[in-house]
């Protein structure tokens, strides 16, 4: 895979066997060494479709001495499609796509900044000052599998999500251009929908949001366990 603007796993991943998840943000995994590891899930959400027992994982391992936890979850192969769990990263992969050039919607640009102020109390995961002035872009990973080339969003129900949909018609409001951007992290995806008969509240603020001026746009990523990146556009299929 090409290394144009692409996040790369530094150190190299270390493979796997997923075990179980629990509590939400903690996962047993067994290492290709034959070595248990209690491994942090970086995910809040369900991961409905992307923690079968025994499916084939990969962790990144940190040499700070303060984490609790040294390996965290970053990939697993599910419904024989490469799934980046770990939504943390996210927000740098589109950074990346975006300074690349990938984003056709969002190329002219003279500056780049990360978690933003709005409001009071809220951050914006980026924005974009260019000529007509600032772009305000929220991510959202995507991973819940919706069949043969398919993905949707949320995988739980999300009030954060919701309030985030909200925020961005408010910057509509105030003349701002607003972009709500899905960095869809399973391989080979299509289309992506919302997932209604999870979330129908979150839907429903989805194509409110659409229709009052916020710009929809999703992108999918190439990966392997060596780097991931943004790489085309793909259709929101909104029923």
């Amino acid at each position: 895979m090409s290394s144009i603007a692409a996040m790369t796993f530094e150190p190299p991943l270390i493979p796997g066997r997923l075990i179980k998840r629990y509590k939400r943000f903690l996962s047993d995994i067994e290492l290709s060494n034959g070595e248990h590891i209690t491994a942090h899930c970086p995910n809040p959400g369900s991961m409905k479709s992307c923690q079968p027992e025994n499916a084939p994982v990969w962790v990144s391992k940190s040499d700070n001495p303060k984490r609790k936890l040294a390996y965290t979850w970053e990939l697993v192969m599910a419904q024989e499609r490469l799934t980046l769990v770990n939504t943390n990263r996210a927000n740098g992969i589109v950074e990346e796509g975006i300074r690349g050039g990938v984003v056709e919607e969002l190329r002219e640009f003279a500056s780049l900044r990360r978690e933003v102020k709005v409001g009071d109390k809220s951050r914006i995961d980026m924005m974009l000052e260019t000529d007509d002035g600032p772009c305000y872009v929220e991510v959202k990973n995507v991973t819940l599998d919706d069949g043969p080339k398919r993905a949707a969003f949320p995988d739980s129900v999300t009030a954060r999500g919701t309030k985030h949909l909200h925020e961005l018609m408010g910057l509509v409001d105030q003349g701002h251009r607003a972009v709500l951007l899905f960095c869809c992290s399973r391989a080979d995806t299509e289309i992506i929908r919302p997932a209604d008969e999870i979330d129908p509240t979150y839907g429903a603020a989805l194509r409110e949001a659409g229709a009052h001026g916020v710009e929809l746009l999703a992108y999918a990523c190439d990966m392997d366990t060596v780097e991931v990146r943004l790489s085309r556009r793909i259709d929101i299929e909104l029923p």
